[in-house]
């Protein structure tokens, strides 16, 4: 299995490009919905956005004047549209960008998005559903102390910062491979960042645009760790390749003392399960710790294990929606507040069931796969929007999977 450029940093790339007037190229773009959704976005403001499936490239040419407001029928569909609103600001002074829609995880507000630039010498309100900053002096350098390590909110000062005057810097910063991959694209397009990847970011403004790049995007860890999770949760031997296990440190190590094998090889990483897992207690936290992103696998895990477990839920506390719908196929499951505590029962069995998020569905897909009998995934638009192909790769490695016609529904046996 092969895995493509991340989700969570292409988004992001995208957006990023509209800081160089001319073309920007990115490889290892992942065939997704939410990809997509970005280039619909990007063309609205005057770019044009190419996205060539089977070279697994998008070609962004940006014009010397883009426009500054977004749509709220795109924004609405992709929660990342929120990353053009830095971008927008440095580069023309003014954004108007719709409050993002995206998955149903629960409340991710834009309070730090908002203290940041507002810190920078932003004005910043939101009106009739829009999000309107302006900066008309242009933004200048200062110091942003994050209450929380958001990904969003550093991704969003950061790219502000990269054309403001002086030097700007965030503590707290999110630490994740996807901002270390963002930031190292804007180095390559002239900008001057230091301290990506740990809690300190120092980024000194530069004068005029930045410059277009050729850029390939970090491999996806999340999908790395979802086949990873998919070896494990059906009794599987999956190789993940182009995966980069140094990211999955965690991840890895639960799936490894559910009795899971992990080979790390040149290419990527291996892994192997033989026998029914044994219960693992997982606490989800910001990067290096266990990512939310993939909280519903490992309670599908310990769904089907030898054992009980408590999955801690730190970040989204809508994510335990996954849960609800895993007791459909049989698990055992009660939930309070943070914290689900799963008692695994030995074999599942298939009903219909709904994904309320990218991953939840992906998930659901893996826990049908280790019930008896049909499942039925209704609302699998979720999946196409993270994963590349996610039924025809399944196929290839031994699944019973099937896409109905209007792919909104997924079936497995």
């Amino acid at each position: 299995m092969e895995v493509t450029g991340a989700k969570n940093s292409v988004l992001k790339l995208m957006a990023a490009a509209l800081l160089a007037e001319g073309t920007t190229l990115l490889r290892q773009v992942p065939s997704i919905l939410d990809v997509t959704f970005m280039a619909q976005l990007l063309d609205t403001l005057g770019c044009s956005v190419k996205v060539d499936a089977d070279e697994r490239t998008a070609t962004i040419a940006v014009p010397g004047e883009v426009g500054h407001q977004c749509d709220y029928e795109l924004v609405r569909k992709l929660r990342a549209s929120i990353s053009v609103l830095g971008p927008l600001l440095a580069r023309c002074g003014q954004a108007e960008v719709a409050l993002p829609g995206g998955d149903n995880i629960g409340s991710r507000g834009l309070n730090m998005h908002v203290a940041g630039l507002e810190a920078m010498g932003a004005k910043v309100h939101i009106e009739h559903g829009f999000v309107i900053a302006e900066a008309p002096q242009g933004l200048h350098g200062a110091e942003v102390w994050l209450d929380f390590p958001s990904v969003g909110a550093t991704e969003t000062i950061m790219m502000a910062a990269v054309l403001a005057k002086g030097t700007t810097v965030i503590e707290n910063a999110a630490r994740e491979p996807e901002i270390q991959d963002i930031a190292a694209m804007l180095v390559e397009m002239g900008a001057q960042i230091d301290g990506a990847g740990s809690p300190r970011i120092e980024i000194t403004g530069v004068t005029g645009l930045l410059k277009p790049v050729e850029h390939v995007v970090v491999p996806d860890r999340i999908v790395s760790g979802s086949w990873a999770f998919a070896a494990a949760i059906t009794k599987g031997d999956v190789t993940i390749r182009n995966g980069h296990a140094e990211h999955l440190e965690l991840p890895l190590d639960k799936l490894h003392k559910a009795g899971a094998e992990i080979s790390v090889l040149e290419s990527g990483f291996r892994v192997r399960m033989n026998d029914r897992p044994k219960p693992v207690d997982v606490v989800t936290l910001p990067y290096p710790g266990f990512a939310t992103d993939l909280q519903a696998f490992v309670i599908a895990l310990n769904a089907i294990s030898d054992g009980a477990a408590m999955v801690t839920e730190n970040l989204f506390e809508g994510r335990f929606t996954f849960a609800q719908e895993l007791t459909r196929l049989g698990a055992q499951i009660h939930t309070d507040g943070h914290h689900a505590v799963v008692r695994g029962v030995p074999r599942l069995s298939g009903a219909p069931v709904v994904a309320s998020d990218i991953r939840a569905g992906a998930a659901l897909v893996l826990a049908g796969l280790a019930a008896e009998g049909e499942t039925l995934v209704s609302a699998a638009h979720h999946v196409h929007r993270g994963y590349t192909d996610f039924a025809g790769n399944l196929r290839r490695l031994g699944a019973d999977v099937t896409v109905e016609p209007d792919d909104a529904e997924l079936y497995w046996n």
